[in-house]
């Protein structure tokens, strides 16, 4: 038997081309059903993980997709905003915790997350370098962003403008790096967290400015009428926040009426959630609130239809590979006719040269499962990597 694999197996080192094709073609169509498979499930566990873990949401009406995809994986793409006053809405319900959110903007490609401390009790995020937030203008990041951006506790990050062409006057806001978060396995370990109202003075509602009653700024003022100063275009604003100057940063408007892009709302139990979904039931209210979970198993569930058609287009493409295949191999015999002959002639019995063409069949087909086995544990080991890295695109 093992002088009949060493002729097979020498006929297909020959003809190393069509063996290489065969066992190719051989390995796609075993791997490709089966790997999808594992990628799917694969990208239903993760989505539902971080879901699951999410009861509710609050934010402006719209898409409760890009809603959920935001505030759950900082999106690039975020949802019209809501206002403060619905996590002080909730609050002031005694139904539920909220934890504000604003995922709007991002420095060097990673999303500024502007929240409170209670995110990182509520995702169970540690510091493995420095400290917590602690002051407007501070930030921690997560390790990820952190290797990618080089910076640690002590650093600085620079937040990005939404636009090339920004005339809005808001500057970059220069960060101070306090700490570095340990390995979450999640969405977090991208991003660069500050609170809230950082986010907001990156926005240009909350800004800091030179004294406008010291003797330096009085090229900037244009009045004055009692208390009230009128001042124009010149005075310097900070992009930098620092304990010399935090003071002088301060809010202008209602507090309730600044930008959110959600509220995690975090009930108790479920008769508060009932309550709570039962509020914001009205086709007169602005805001509404979604169960992530709901929202990702309706993805899921576009996903799995998408998928059934793909494999039906995978199996019909892989029976006509396999009919392909099949004659090739058929064809071969025809052409390999005269070496038979010879076989025959030098003593072999037709069992035994037999034995060598079933041998090259048997060498393929084998050859390509177990590639396609190997593709598999490769993408069952290293898919999920993959599935995150295509959500943070």
């Amino acid at each position: 038997m093992t002088q009949v694999f060493y002729v097979a197996w020498r006929y297909l080192a020959y003809h190393r081309w069509k063996t290489i094709t065969l066992v190719g073609a051989i390995t796609l169509i075993v791997y490709l059903p089966i790997g999808l498979r594992v990628l799917v499930d694969q990208s239903s566990r993760q989505l539902t993980a971080r879901a699951d873990a999410t009861p509710l949401l609050i934010g402006a009406k719209g898409s409760p997709l890009e809603l959920v995809l935001n505030t759950l994986y900082f999106g690039s793409d975020h949802p019209a905003p809501t206002r403060y006053a619905e996590a002080m809405r909730v609050t002031e319900s005694g139904l539920s915790a909220t934890i504000p959110m604003y995922v709007r903007f991002r420095a060097r490609g990673h999303p500024i997350v502007g929240t409170t401390l209670d995110y990182f009790d509520f995702r169970g995020l540690e510091v493995a370098d420095g400290r917590n937030l602690a002051m407007l203008g501070e930030c921690v990041l997560g390790s990820r962003a952190a290797e990618s951006l080089g910076a640690g506790p002590g650093d600085y990050v620079v937040s990005s403008s939404e636009s090339v062409f920004d005339i809005a006057g808001v500057y970059p806001l220069k960060m101070r790096v306090v700490g570095v978060l340990e390995f979450a396995d999640s969405a977090d370990d991208d991003a660069i967290f500050v609170d809230v109202k950082t986010a907001w003075v990156i926005q240009g509602l909350v800004h800091g400015h030179q004294d406008l009653n010291r003797p330096e700024a009085a090229a900037g003022v244009l009045g004055r009428e009692g208390n009230r100063v009128i001042a124009n275009a010149s005075v310097v604003q900070y992009n930098e926040i620092t304990e010399e100057n935090l003071e002088s940063f301060h809010f202008h408007g209602d507090l309730s009426n600044y930008p959110l892009t959600a509220v995690l709302v975090v009930p108790p139990d479920q008769r508060a959630s009932a309550l709570l979904q039962g509020r914001y039931q009205s086709d007169e209210d602005l805001a509404q609130i979604v169960t992530p979970v709901a929202v990702m198993e309706d993805l899921l569930g576009t996903i799995l239809t998408v998928e059934r058609f793909v494999v039906a287009g995978a199996v019909i493409v892989g029976l006509a590979t396999l009919a392909t295949a099949a004659l090739v191999f058929l064809l071969s015999l025809r052409l390999r006719r005269r070496e038979r002959l010879t076989l025959f002639k030098i003593g072999g019995s037709r069992l035994a040269v037999a034995s060598v063409m079933a041998s090259e069949v048997v060498v393929v087909l084998a050859s390509g499962a177990l590639l396609a086995a190997g593709l598999t544990l490769l993408t069952s080991q290293f898919g999920s990597l993959a599935i995150r890295a295509l959500l943070r695109t």
